[in-house]
C-alpha cells in the first residue's frame, strides 16, 4: 500500500480512547503498559513535550506510516485530529487514558493546562519523510474520500 492510500482510508472513527492497566495502591498508583497489548503496535519510539508555553499549539501533522498513543501524563490538554472529512477535538487529562491516532490522521494538540506533560508512544522510528507537515498535501491525500 501506497502512502497516498494509507491517507485515502484513514477514519478518525479509527482512533479511540485507551484505557491503561493501573495498579491502583493506597501510597500511589502504577500505569503499565506493555507493547501491543496496550498501545495496540510494536512501541519503536517514545517522547514526551513539556514546558509548553501558556496558547502553543504541537502537532500540526500526520503521518504516512505512523500510529501514535497519546497519553497525559500530567494536566490536561485538547488533542484534535482529522481524516480530510471529519474533525473531532478531545481532551486528555488522566494518565490512565491514552488517545490511539492511526496513521493517516492529521493532529493538533492545544490547550495546555500549566505544567502539562504530554507522552506519546509512535509505532516507527523517527523519519522525517514519514510526516506530512502542509495541511493543503494532507487534503490532497485525502481527497479520495471526498
Amino acid at each position: 500500500m501506497n502512502s497516498s492510500d494509507r491517507h485515502a482510508i484513514s477514519s478518525i472513527d479509527d482512533c479511540r480512547l485507551i484505557n491503561i492497566p493501573a495498579i491502583r495502591h493506597d501510597n500511589g498508583n502504577i500505569a503499565v503498559m506493555e507493547n501491543v497489548a496496550t498501545a495496540l503496535f510494536e512501541i519503536r519510539r517514545v517522547y514526551y513535550i513539556y514546558d509548553i508555553q501558556s496558547g502553543a499549539e504541537r502537532g500540526g501533522h500526520s503521518h504516512h506510516n505512523t500510529s501514535e498513543l497519546v497519553i497525559p501524563l500530567s494536566g490536561s490538554f485538547d488533542v484534535v485530529f482529522d481524516d480530510g472529512v471529519a474533525t473531532r477535538r478531545i481532551t486528555l487529562n488522566r494518565p490512565d487514558t491514552g488517545l490511539l491516532l492511526s496513521t493517516g490522521i492529521w493532529r493538533t494538540l492545544d490547550n495546555f493546562s500549566t505544567g502539562s506533560i504530554c507522552l506519546v508512544l509512535a509505532s516507527e522510528k523517527y523519519c522525517e519523510d514519514d510526516y506530512v507537515r502542509s495541511y493543503e498535501e494532507f487534503k490532497r491525500l485525502t481527497a479520495v474520500k471526498r
